[in-house]
């Protein structure tokens, strides 16, 4: 059963998901969590949605965990782990990494603590002008939560990194461009906009199968040496010489017209 504060709806090729507190600034709910996993892995599997958006009502994109789940925590009333997830599944939103479609944050608003991990699982991130992201962590007693320390550095490099780690200071959407926390900027009002023509050009024109393909190759390459990496794309290009979506590439550009890739997932 869907709960109210997090919301989906199809555009065209892109899945909306939506987190619904615009009081709270959309802090998160154990539920909410849960719920956001449910709707994303649902829009992974419709054939008719080629990339997944992630952003907030209201003011805010995410200012984290809500007080009363950060409260149970702190007071050792936090439910246990289940014995059965491992360390990279306990990481907060860490499945984002393994969706096969894109998935863009449009982060509208402030993004805190468990919403800034949510903006950097996510594989993009578009920021309204007048957003901003910090950490949090450290003014917390905490640490670089939620593989934080493992994807953060990958994105702005070690210095930085361990600078908005340490810091917690708020980083705005310019700063957040510039040393590459931020891949897009847009007007507020036109922060969503800017993220379906992204996802209706690449939609139009790039192969689906390719895209989920990319996105896996990079993260595994990430823990491989380059001659490891070689051979694993040499059976990569391989497999796709041999999928219809290669004549199809080659076909559309020497006809000159628009390709019609495979759906993905292609059942």
């Amino acid at each position: 059963m869907s709960i109210p504060e997090v919301s989906y709806e199809r555009r065209g090729r892109l899945g909306v998901v939506r987190l619904e507190r615009p009081e709270a600034l959309n802090a998160l709910t154990m539920p909410m969590i849960a719920e956001v996993e449910t709707l994303i892995r649902a829009a992974e599997a419709d054939p008719e949605v080629f990339a997944i958006c992630v952003t907030g009502a209201g003011r805010g994109f995410c200012a984290g965990l809500d007080m009363s789940v950060l409260a149970d925590h702190a007071a050792g009333r936090a439910p246990a782990a289940r014995a059965e997830r491992s360390p990279r599944q306990a990481m907060m939103f860490s499945f984002l990494l393994d969706i096969s479609k894109p998935v863009i944050a449009a982060v509208n608003g402030v993004g805190a603590g468990g919403g800034f991990v949510l903006a950097m699982m996510c594989d993009l991130r578009f920021m309204a002008e007048e957003a901003s992201l910090i950490t949090v962590f450290s003014k917390r007693g905490l640490i670089g939560e939620h593989g934080t320390s493992w994807i953060l550095p990958r994105l702005v490099g070690l210095s930085r990194a361990l600078d908005l780690l340490w810091s917690s200071r708020r980083v705005d959407a310019a700063e957040a461009y510039r040393i590459g926390l931020a891949d897009r900027l847009a007007p507020a009002d036109g922060l969503m906009a800017a993220v379906e023509a992204y996802v209706a050009e690449m939609a139009a024109t790039v192969s689906p199968r390719s895209v989920a393909v990319i996105k896996a190759q990079i993260h595994a390459d990430l823990a491989r040496n380059f001659d490891d990496g070689a051979r694993q794309t040499e059976g990569l290009m391989a497999d796709s010489l041999a999928h219809p979506d290669a004549t199809e590439g080659a076909a559309s550009f020497v006809e000159r017209r628009g390709p019609s890739f495979a759906a993905w997932p292609d059942y």
